[in-house]
């Protein structure tokens, strides 16, 4: 076991002091998809004392294509993804201590999970939630890592309370997520370029060399050999609600969270953004088209049919999901294809 971090004790930023701190570290992946469930296995053999890991989704054939800690036997079962890679990470490094939630992350939920937790690590795949952990990091002055990826296109940033903007200030300046895995599809170089930086940027906090950490906002195509990094930290807001002088974490107010509600007498779930923001339902229509069953448009909404479900979306971003009375499985629907 002495040579297991050997190689990584002589990186001189590292060392043997190094290595100590990271196995005393407790780290908390939310998500467990492609870059959860990469973050997950990097730390892993890194060593990271306690890593604990949250996500509400199964293992399904298509993720084994870029996630990585997943076997096809997870697929034909449908095995939850944090209990999926639970069982895989314990067969790569039985001395870290792994817990594995089950769960649709809430306010409470983070808060609670976040009382001894040294880092966070983003593995989402919706801003609603990636603006949840935000509050809860400055709350509990904890560094966290965003990162997002669809496509060939990849963006990361890491946040630091006290040194940094916070995403709250940065809103307006991280590009718009229109793009999903599921309606740009995905490559597994773009997941690994985030990846890469995410944990890099993990192991400098966990040994505590805070000078090394980046302060811009990286984002690059591996397919357009495009790349871009812009130093953000002009844009932190004195005033801003999530950081500023006299915070006030809106995004841990019920008023400010994603809702939703199962339709009284109906297989279907209301789901309704914290914001109204009009829909560009012509653009959308258009694009859904490659990805549904069916697909029928008015002036007011739209209508997609996918399996056994049906999706109306309506222009103020207002979604009925048909076909379950899963809250869960209805808020997954709604990030997969319109976050």
């Amino acid at each position: 076991m002495n040579e297991r971090y050997s190689r990584q004790q002589l990186f001189a930023p590292i060392g043997e002091s190094g290595q100590k701190s990271i196995s005393s570290k407790h780290v908390l992946v939310v998500g467990a998809g492609a870059l959860g469930a990469g973050n997950a296995e990097a730390l892993v053999r890194a060593g990271v004392g306690k890593l604990t890991i949250a996500d509400r989704d199964y293992v399904e054939w298509s993720n084994l294509q870029r996630q990585q800690l997943y076997t096809e036997k997870d697929a034909s079962v449908r095995l939850p993804k944090a209990a999926a890679a639970k069982k895989q990470l314990r067969k790569i490094n039985s001395e870290v201590e792994i817990e594995a939630h089950i769960m649709d992350v809430g306010p409470n939920d983070l808060l609670r999970m976040t009382k001894d937790v040294d880092l966070i690590i983003d593995g989402t795949d919706n801003f609603d939630t990636r603006l949840l952990i935000n509050d809860v990091s400055f709350k509990r002055d904890i560094p966290w890592i965003y990162g997002g990826c669809a496509g060939s296109y990849g963006i990361t940033h890491t946040f630091i309370p006290g040194m940094t903007p916070c995403l709250t200030c940065m809103m307006e300046t991280i590009p718009s997520q229109s793009m999903t895995c599921d309606t740009s599809g995905i490559i597994s170089p773009a997941v690994s370029m985030v990846v890469s930086y995410q944990v890099s940027e993990a192991l400098k906090i966990l040994t505590g060399d805070l000078n090394a950490v980046r302060h811009t906002l990286t984002s690059f195509d591996v397919w357009r050999n495009e790349h871009s990094s812009v130093n953000v930290r002009a844009l932190k807001k004195p005033n801003c609600p999530s950081c500023g002088e006299n915070p006030r974490y809106p995004y841990l107010q019920y008023e400010n969270q994603l809702k939703s509600a199962v339709l009284c007498g109906r297989d279907a779930v209301q789901i309704r953004p914290a914001r109204t923001e009009a829909v560009d339902l012509e653009r959308l229509a258009d694009q859904m088209e490659y990805h549904m069953e069916r697909v029928e448009k008015n002036a007011y909404l739209i209508a997609c049919k996918t399996g056994k479900h049906r999706i109306v979306l309506f222009r103020d971003g207002r979604a009925l999901i048909h076909g379950t009375k899963d809250v869960t499985e209805a808020k997954s629907l709604y990030h997969r294809y319109f976050s």
